[in-house]
């Protein structure tokens, strides 16, 4: 048997065909068309499972289960998304309009951040444990919380909001109109910032970075910018990279005094600085984490999945 998870996105749906040793046989994607009726974004999630099926010579007899990571509050246990910010779904029977398209028995409905989440704690950089958390550092900061084997997404299934921890009272507004959350620190939209502040603070004293090269290269700064410069001895860009490292280290150690989770993965764009990630975090989070040095020590390591985590943790759903 087979399943199918599909990630939906603002831009696109993205939708593979999951093996039983979990691994994705092929994969398909169509625009999502988001301001489009919610009926025709079902549709063609539809359309796209049933492509699916018909590129690799199998029937909808053949698929167990599929799972729909969406963005937004989900109800796991109706299979309906009562929000998602950027998508015309408002206590949306998404399961139910799946089947009338795709008329399998079985299909689960989670968070896009806890559907990645599970996939990382199921086939990724924290399989084989029972606790873990996952953390995506993209656009804004995203959370996915497994405990005790289960996704934890509060009573009214809005919960795992991690971004959205403040750790900076009064400071940066965030998109979510509070000030101070991780997310305003945290996220590559962050970085983008600092290196940008840090950009026009060295043009204002006169001092030479090496980031001022890679924005006349590049034409922009983006969130490698300042890693890049880093990785050639630029101190303008170290201090850039140490700034955001301290804030990330922050909302981690948070993290993990709370959930004390066996594994914390990262990922997100940012992520793919790997070691020059986690060479400046892990020192400050092993140095103000609870119990450090005592108990058991949360690892912390990078997610292992890329842009297959949500379909590997929708298509998962429930096993």
């Amino acid at each position: 048997m087979y399943r199918i998870g599909i990630d939906l996105g603002g831009t696109n749906i993205a939708a593979g065909l999951v093996s039983d040793d979990l691994k994705i046989i092929r994969k398909v994607s169509i625009p999502t068309g988001a301001s489009r009726d919610a009926s025709l974004i079902v549709a063609d999630m539809a359309k796209a499972c049933s492509m699916l099926v018909e590129e690799c010579g199998i029937g909808v007899a053949d698929i167990a289960a599929v799972g729909i990571a969406s963005p937004g509050i989900a109800d796991h246990d109706r299979g309906v998304v009562e929000y998602a910010n950027n998508l015309p779904f408002r206590r949306l029977p998404v399961a139910d309009m799946l089947r009338e398209h795709f008329p399998v028995k079985t299909i689960n409905v989670e968070n896009d951040a806890n559907a990645a989440a599970w996939g990382e704690a199921v086939a990724g950089a924290a399989r084989g444990t029972r606790n873990s958390v996952m953390i995506t550092l993209g656009t804004g900061v995203g959370g996915g919380i497994i405990i005790d084997g289960k996704i934890c997404s509060g009573f009214n299934f809005a919960g795992g909001e991690l971004g959205h921890i403040v750790i900076q009272k009064g400071g940066r507004r965030c998109s979510c109109g509070r000030c101070g959350c991780w997310e305003a620190y945290s996220s590559a939209t962050a970085l983008i910032a600092m290196t940008g502040e840090k950009l026009e603070e060295c043009r204002k004293t006169g001092r030479q970075t090496v980031m001022e090269d890679l924005f006349a290269l590049r034409g922009k700064v983006s969130a490698r910018t300042a890693f890049d410069a880093m990785k050639q001895g630029d101190p303008a860009g170290s201090e850039v990279v140490d700034e955001y490292a301290s804030y990330l280290a922050c909302g981690l150690t948070n993290i993990v005094n709370i959930f004390q989770p066996e594994v914390i993965s990262i990922g997100g764009g940012i992520s793919n600085e790997r070691d020059n990630l986690l060479r400046p975090i892990i020192p400050i989070i092993r140095k103000e984490q609870y119990g450090g040095g005592i108990v058991k020590e949360t690892e912390i390591r990078i997610a292992e999945l890329g842009n297959d985590a949500g379909i590997i943790g929708a298509a998962t759903l429930g096993i």
